[in-house]
């Protein structure tokens, strides 16, 4: 039988009313089961909380459902490589900021080498910078200038 046929047999059958008993009897449980429940009092802010946990839990939900045991794994593995990444700080950064300055000899030396590497390289004569010149506006392609005097 395919859908179409039942649909159309569906919409043939004659709907039936509910017994007005039934929905007294629904109405009463209903009110019962209302009295007897018993009552929280949130405050305004857990309710927001709540609301917020559960609009949370909803989206989360609908993002990792498609394979969740994947997305677990995944969780899994940044977790690992961040730990790895906090044990393994090297804190050499400090060290090298609190190491004494260089020691008079040392610089004495630094400065005998230069002036030993000039000696050798000899003093290069520093050439003498042209002056600017001046920025002068100029457009910023010919083609502006066709389409303006067409």
């Amino acid at each position: 039988m395919k859908t179409d046929d039942f649909e159309q047999r569906l919409c043939q059958q004659p709907l039936r009313q509910i017994p007005a008993a039934w929905r007294d009897q629904i109405l009463v449980a209903a009110d019962v089961n209302r009295r007897n429940r018993p009552t929280r009092e949130f405050t305004c802010a857990a309710a927001t909380f709540r609301s917020l946990l559960s609009t949370l839990n909803h989206q989360l939900s609908t993002l990792l459902w498609p394979n969740p045991k994947a997305w677990a794994g995944l969780a899994a593995v940044w977790v690992v490589i961040l730990a790895m990444n906090f044990t393994t700080r090297d804190e050499s950064k400090t060290a090298a900021k609190k190491s004494p300055p260089p020691s008079p000899q040392v610089l004495m030396a630094l400065q005998q080498q230069k002036r030993l590497l000039t000696e050798l390289i000899g003093q290069l004569a520093t050439p003498e910078a042209e002056p600017p010149l001046p920025f002068l506006p100029r457009p910023r392609s010919e083609r502006r200038d066709e389409m303006l005097t067409a």
